[in-house]
């Protein structure tokens, strides 16, 4: 008996390494902090250790783009894309605001815009204010940019977390992105199933990002397994599939050591 729990532990911490070893290659490393200065982002990026893995991404207010653009390509990860974020925390900002803030951010060398969709209206019953902010968007990064729009899923029903999902979709979103991080309710594995499963069916080649919450490689190994179980296999990788995490590299990296 002893032998044989000592055989499964075994499998279960190479199958968490597997696994850590997969998050960390999906992951947007993120800071959107108020207090975030030019040092944030040079410690933020100081943290990725080539030899455990590499993030697909990292994501930083616009102003920190540059910054991380520099501090990416000093270590030799010019791989890693920097993404950002528009209409950020609340949703509420005017369009022109919004897309002046795309603009912005696509030519200090952005490749990723996270785009928080007016929520607060599609509450309000006005969807099709959230279709002109996506679709708004899209146009404004063009081919120089992907869009993921965040729907902020915390704040939402249900019912709205597919209407959200199917907006963003029909207005041209490369992703769906669960939340800002920045409510109580972040992601959820309930919202990602409802996501996915909107996802799934439009038929589109839409990607799926959770953001918030995430913290561990067991918190990862459950939205891997669900997002397979509802997508498939091929659908786990950096250009389906990411998750917006702060904390999260600590732990993988902590995994990934373990003999």
């Amino acid at each position: 008996m002893g032998h044989y729990y000592g055989n499964t532990k075994i499998r279960f911490m190479k199958n968490m390494q597997t696994i850590a070893a997969q998050a960390v290659a999906l992951m947007d490393l993120t800071t959107l902090n108020d207090t975030d200065t030019a040092q944030t982002i040079e410690d933020l990026i100081a943290s990725i250790q080539p030899k455990l893995g590499v993030p697909a991404a990292v994501c930083v207010y616009s102003q920190f783009v540059s910054d991380a653009k520099l501090a990416l390509a000093e270590r030799a990860l010019k791989q890693v894309k920097v993404a950002t974020v528009t209409n950020f925390p609340t949703g509420e900002q005017p369009l022109e605001q919004v897309i002046n803030e795309t603009l912005f951010a696509i030519e200090r060398g952005a490749d990723e815009i996270d785009l928080v969709i007016p929520y607060k209206a599609l509450i309000a019953g006005d969807e099709e204010k959230v279709l002109t902010y996506v679709k708004s968007s899209k146009d404004a990064c063009g081919n120089k940019a992907v869009l993921k729009v965040i729907i902020e899923s915390g704040e939402l029903t249900d019912e709205l977390i597919t209407k959200a999902s199917q907006l963003a979709i029909d207005g041209g979103a490369d992703f769906v992105k669960t939340s800002t991080g920045k409510v109580a309710v972040n992601a959820t594995l309930a919202a990602t199933e409802i996501i996915l499963t909107a996802i799934k069916a439009s038929g589109k080649n839409v990607g799926f990002k959770a953001a918030g919450g995430v913290r561990t490689v067991a918190d990862a190994a459950q939205y891997l397994a669900l997002a397979e179980s509802i997508m498939g296999e091929a659908y786990i990788k950096p250009k389906l599939f990411r998750f917006g995490a702060s904390g999260l590299l600590s732990d993988v990296y902590a995994t990934l050591n373990e003999s």
